[in-house]
């Protein structure tokens, strides 16, 4: 059995196979960089349809598979930008309609916890997932994903990503496998007056944002601020996972999505996790971003415990919440 499985939810037009013993046979990324700036839909969304193609023949060829022998294709339909999901929506319905492929609709959030589980061989963690366009921590509970706290305004990626891009050290917000904003707070010290803000169980960055911005127009330095308001913005999520690990009691801990990259915060997670008896495993760093593969396993999953869509009906969701979705085959997959 082979899925194809296609991601275009943000800045990467991925497409993947995986065949059912879990092997990769290709793993396709033809990621969008923008000049300036950030991720604008209206740029993205034309450069997906360019490289739609060549991306799907480029894994065919590498994998060396022709489309009669896929068994069904998995496309993620949300979370994400509305421009770019249509195009792997549209690329998806086409190849389904025109083989004949049972067509598998996939969550965006839900396929980074079902990697992350995999790589890791964590089988029922309480996970932090964090990226440029979602924050929340999740763990599973009665047939679904649950959200124990969420942000409730940023994203922790877009929070780090946009305060980077205001005082002017990004773009490229990753160089070397460090965030802009890591390499800035190297030999910095911590500030004080900026906000530290859980509410709750959730999360919030904005005001975060607002005043590093203002400290460092009054003057403060810049290596300082970015050492601040990276270790306030961690810590508050670290914070909410560690509730979230006491209150569930479970003993594992895992972190997907792009920002799981960061080798800060795996530390931090890392020690939290130790102190609870808890284990924490790290993914490997190329796959905590969006790619191809996370949606062609979990489509695989889902495929085999009967889920698929019509490509008529296969409509983008674009604020397809984690925990809208069913997730039946979590204690026997991958």
């Amino acid at each position: 059995m082979i899925v194809l499985g296609i991601e275009s939810t943000a800045h990467t037009f991925g497409v993947a196979l995986l065949d059912d013993q879990l092997k990769v046979l290709a793993d396709v990324r033809k990621q969008y960089v923008p000049k300036s700036g950030g991720i604008l839909p209206r740029e993205v969304a034309p450069f997906f349809s360019q490289v739609a193609g060549a991306a799907v023949r480029e894994a065919l060829g590498a994998a060396g598979v022709r489309m009669g022998e896929v068994e069904a294709i998995a496309v993620a339909l949300g979370p994400g930008m509305g421009p770019q999901l249509r195009v792997g929506a549209s690329v998806a319905r086409a190849l389904a309609a025109y083989y004949g492929k049972p067509l598998v609709p996939v969550n965006h959030a839900v396929a980074h916890i079902e990697v992350a589980r995999w790589l890791t061989g964590l089988k029922d963690p309480i996970v932090l997932y964090v990226a440029g366009g979602n924050t929340a921590v999740i763990s599973y509970a009665e047939g679904r994903y649950r959200v124990f706290g969420e942000t409730l305004d940023l994203p922790l990626g877009n929070a780090l990503d946009t305060f980077a891009r205001e005082v002017g050290i990004a773009p490229p917000y990753v160089r070397e496998g460090k965030h802009a904003v890591d390499i800035c707070a190297e030999g910095g010290e911590f500030v004080e007056g900026l906000p530290y803000v859980v509410k709750g169980q959730d999360s919030s960055f904005s005001g975060l944002l607002t005043a590093a911005l203002k400290a460092l127009r009054g003057g403060a330095a810049l290596r300082d601020i970015c050492f601040t308001f990276r270790e306030i913005a961690y810590s508050s999520v670290v914070e909410v996972l560690e509730r979230g690990l006491a209150l569930t009691g479970k003993r594992e801990v895992v972190l997907t999505g792009g920002v799981a990259a960061s080798a800060l915060l795996n530390e931090k997670l890392s020690l939290m996790a130790s102190l609870h008896g808890a284990q924490f495993r790290p993914i490997p760093r190329s796959y905590a971003g969006d790619n191809g593969v996370m949606i062609a396993l979990t489509g695989m999953a889902a495929f085999k415990w009967g889920q698929r869509v019509e490509p008529r009906r296969a409509t983008i969701r674009q604020r397809w919440r984690v925990d809208q979705v069913p997730v039946p085959w979590y204690y026997g997959f991958p």
